[in-house]
């Protein structure tokens, strides 16, 4: 079998899809911590454009961006399928996974709010949150999919940690039973995935990872004010 090879960072959301997604289909591979301080030969071989992680190296070809390895993944190694067989059921999920393009702007919003701006924030991640709760999670479902995890979770599975890290970080709660129950529900139900719960950063090293960036990019929006 090709060898496979991922290139990553510790404290990364997008590299931990990839992981969880090679785990569910029992494909083995290396992992290659990168410093991105100091980025690798091999990092900018293999992604000369972005130079960034993750990149999944499958028998010398190279695959970039989460969202693209992980539909790479589900493509080559189709056991334990992360999508959908049925056609609208698949468009489906590809629709709730495009989501995080409306999430990202208004999460990053809220990771570098300060003052009044942090409720103002956490109230539009909250809303954008419960319409991903209200058309994408029913009450009887344990995931996204249904009793299994799927493609879907693992793209929206930083909310299980990262999210926490970051509410704790700027101190507001956003995933909470009372606002959004199923959503909290659903958090609680990932954290119990064995391929999750044991495929996580510490907790303590990332939220001391997210202080220090929250940080930078406060002193760095002053900066140039």
């Amino acid at each position: 079998m090709a060898e496979v090879k991922l290139l990553g960072f510790w404290p990364s959301p997008f590299v931990y899809r990839v992981i969880w997604a090679l785990k569910l289909k029992g494909v083995e591979f290396d992992y290659v911590e990168e410093d991105l301080a100091n980025k690798s030969e091999l990092l900018l071989r293999y992604n000369p454009v972005l130079k960034k992680v993750p990149v999944l190296i499958h028998g010398g070809t190279a695959v970039a961006e989460s969202l693209v390895i992980l539909e790479y993944i589900e493509e080559t190694w189709p056991q334990n399928p992360l999508l959908p067989k049925d056609p609208h059921e698949k468009a489906l999920a590809r629709f709730w996974i495009q989501y995080t393009d409306k999430l990202r702007p208004i999460h990053h919003a809220l990771f570098s709010a300060i003052g009044e701006e942090r409720e103002k924030a956490a109230k539009q991640f909250q809303e954008a949150l419960k319409v991903l709760e209200d058309q994408c999670l029913q009450e009887d479902q344990k995931f996204f999919g249904g009793e299994t995890i799927g493609m879907v979770d693992i793209v929206y599975g930083m909310a299980a940690f990262w999210t926490e890290c970051m509410e704790e970080a700027v101190g507001v709660k956003v995933v909470e039973p009372s606002s959004l129950p199923r959503l909290h529900a659903w958090v609680q139900n990932l954290k119990q995935v064995s391929v999750i719960k044991d495929n996580l950063p510490h907790h303590g090293k990332l939220l001391a990872y997210i202080k220090t960036s929250r940080e930078k990019l406060i002193s760095a929006g002053s900066a140039t004010q």
